[in-house]
């Protein structure tokens, strides 16, 4: 596993202890103080990683297994680890090189993590993505280590192996992988307003438990079905605005 992944029980000491001191900082006036949970690929990127990896170096046998993950015949993190599975380890900085290079970043996020500093609103990073590619793109954002949540790699065998150091909890049976609704219930949700930014499939379970939701791609056409609180998103300078706005209290 990468050495810049945090232990499951650091990261899970580390949340609990934001869900207790939260309210000593400075949280925006309303009846609960809101908190941030954001999806990595295709929301703060532009494009989502995983899918560009294997486009790109077009493994044998990808295709099947993304379209299994999307018709829910295999769990996220059984199809992930089974993609990364196709790769040598060998092609780590090759890879890794690819992906700084060609991932952008959705334009205003900087822009909400001052928002949410000034505010004393809680950020956190759920990424259903992999530590040798997200802490990378996030280092430049000074974002703590211990509110970033992904997966975790190890390429010591021949293979890239995938790791799951934040799986589901005893509450969750969805084989997430790197589970975003074990990381919202440690935030009680008669004392935070709970929000998630997100786009996709991995964020449909999540956004079941939240109070609002800022929705792109799949996650907006699931959000209508499902009848669920959200606002449709392009840059985080709109979601910027609807939290100026207070539309979080809504």
């Amino acid at each position: 596993m990468s050495a810049t992944i945090s232990s499951t029980n650091d990261s899970t000491n580390s949340a609990n202890k934001a869900a207790e001191g939260a309210e000593t900082k400075r949280p925006l006036s309303g009846s609960k103080p809101p908190v941030l949970f954001c999806d990595f690929d295709g929301t703060i990127t532009l494009s989502d990683n995983i899918v560009a990896v294997m486009k790109h170096f077009n493994p044998e046998g990808w295709e099947p297994i993304v379209q299994d993950i999307v018709a829910l015949k295999k769990s996220v993190r059984q199809g992930v680890g089974e993609m990364f599975a196709l790769l040598p380890s060998s092609m780590k900085q090759e890879i890794t090189d690819y992906i700084l290079s060609t991932a952008g970043i959705r334009p205003g996020f900087r822009e909400l993590l001052d928002w949410c500093k000034r505010n004393g609103v809680e950020f956190f990073v759920t990424s259903g993505g992999i530590d040798f590619f997200v802490y990378p793109l996030l280092a430049p954002f000074g974002i703590p280590e211990d509110h970033i949540f992904c997966n975790g790699s190890d390429f010591s065998g021949e293979r890239i192996e995938i790791t799951w150091p934040h799986s589901c909890d005893e509450e969750c049976d969805n084989d997430c992988g790197m589970c975003k609704t074990a990381v919202i219930r440690r935030f009680p949700k008669d004392e935070y307003a709970r929000i998630l930014i997100g786009d996709s499939i991995t964020d449909f379970a999540g956004a079941k438990l939240v109070d609002l939701v800022f929705s792109r791609s799949h996650l907006t056409e699931r959000c209508r079905e499902l009848g669920l609180p959200h606002i449709p998103f392009e840059t985080f300078h709109d979601v910027v605005h609807h939290l100026e706005q207070g539309d979080w209290r809504a």
